[in-house]
């Protein structure tokens, strides 16, 4: 299996077209937003990633996200989740875990399936808006 796709997203809508296929709709797609109070916060940001299963693959794997920080070694959070895609076809999956924040800063989710090639997508913690 294969990561496509991975983002940072408030809503997904799957919507059907003529024939076999589906449209996604994203919105809110965003790599940095303003932290709801000061400093230490935790945030839940919705992680979508999208997924193929080629025609030969048996259909079955895991998603593992890890939520690191720059030169830290330990990672902030982590969320592992099977995989059941129909071969041929794509699927999503959504992450959201509780990131502590202790600074404004990146942190990075670095997301696998299968121990496969890391798909990496920031997330900037911004001072809060006044």
């Amino acid at each position: 299996m294969e990561i496509i796709a991975a983002v940072f997203a408030d809503d997904i809508q799957l919507r059907p077209v003529p024939g076999p296929a589906t449209q996604i709709d994203l919105t809110g797609i965003q790599f940095s937003a303003p932290a709801p109070g000061p400093v230490p916060v935790t945030v839940g940001p919705h992680l979508m990633v999208l997924v193929w299963c080629p025609p030969d693959h048996s259909g079955f794997g895991a998603l593992e996200v890890l939520f690191v920080r720059d030169g830290e070694e330990e990672p902030l959070a982590r969320n592992v989740q099977p995989l059941q895609i129909e071969p041929g076809k794509f699927n999503y999956r959504l992450v959201r875990a509780e990131i502590p924040f202790s600074e404004y800063g990146t942190v990075v989710a670095e997301c696998r399936v299968d121990g496969g090639p890391v798909s990496r997508v920031p997330y900037t913690l911004l001072p809060p808006v006044q």
